[in-house]
């Protein structure tokens, strides 16, 4: 019997979400329907996180079990080759590829062993949408204040109950205690040919089309919805809806209603789930 794990990049667009759903295309659906058909028998696998319809993934993780004669190098090349339609050898692509695909201990588990994880959401501050972005990107075009929303962020930091950023319809859990380790904002100004007027008229950067930023969140783990509505909050910061100085309140609150809006899923890719140090050492030889 084999334990395998799974390194997975996805475009969320066209899926329907991760989990495994009767008459949708779904991440987690064509995966398995795809290994099912390469090791000749059926194949279940197990995520370590259910993103929802449009959000993508550059590091998402997933496991299954099972006893195939095809070697496990060989299933990873089958399948990105089903994935992408049979046309690898032609150069072009599916929305779904097998990263990294190896045998791992027969105890460990993608989902129960993780740490962590760590999100990216992109936003793009530009007065013009850019429509070949619509699907990557929350498309801000309001001023937005860096400095005040680095400000809140960095409020959100630490060990806290997050019940505030915990949007309605997920299960019921026992706590809503998170340890968010990591919160920052990384901006990154968008040439003058990129087709949008700049956001940020004054200054040194005049000459620039606008800005693309990034939120980057790292975690224990994470509420349903929790990172979008992190970001919806630091984005109603940003236009002056919000102060930073409300966020310890806000969290101390532990009310819904008094955190931000939800940031729409387009703008969010799951980079990365942690595991302990033996773990990573394992996944990091070749």
């Amino acid at each position: 019997m084999k334990n395998l794990l799974m390194a997975i990049e996805y475009d969320g667009s066209g899926f329907f979400g991760w989990q495994r759903q009767p008459g949708v295309r779904t991440v987690q659906g064509e995966l398995e329907a795809v290994l099912s058909k390469v090791c000749g028998a059926p194949v279940r696998i197990d995520g370590t996180s259910r993103t929802d319809a449009g959000v993508h993934a550059f590091g998402q993780r997933a496991g299954f079990r099972g006893e195939w004669g095809i070697p496990t190098d060989r299933i990873r090349i089958a399948a990105n080759n089903l994935l992408a339609g049979g046309q690898n050898r032609l150069g072009s692509g599916g929305d779904i590829r097998i990263v990294d695909l190896r045998e791992v201990p027969e105890g460990f588990h993608a989902r129960f062993n993780a740490r962590g994880k760590t999100y990216l959401y992109r936003l793009r501050n530009c007065r013009e949408a850019d429509v070949f972005q619509r699907n990557y990107a929350y498309q801000v075009d309001r001023e937005l204040d860096l400095s005040a929303m680095r400000e809140a962020a960095e409020a959100m930091v630490g060990t806290h109950d997050f019940k505030c950023f915990q949007a309605s319809g997920g299960k019921e859990l026992p706590s809503t205690v998170r340890t968010i380790s990591r919160l920052d904002i990384r901006e990154t100004l968008l040439p003058a040919a990129s087709g949008c007027e700049a956001r940020r008229p004054e200054g040194p950067d005049a000459g620039s089309s606008g800005r693309l930023l990034t939120v980057e969140v790292t975690g224990d783990g994470f509420l349903y919805n929790m990172v979008r509505i992190i970001v919806g909050t630091l984005v109603d910061v940003g236009v002056g809806k919000l102060s930073p100085t409300d966020i310890p309140a806000m969290i101390e609150g532990r009310d819904r209603q008094r955190a931000g809006h939800t940031a729409p899923p387009q703008g969010l890719y799951l980079a990365r789930v942690h595991y302990d140090e033996s773990v990573e050492a394992l996944l990091a030889m070749r």
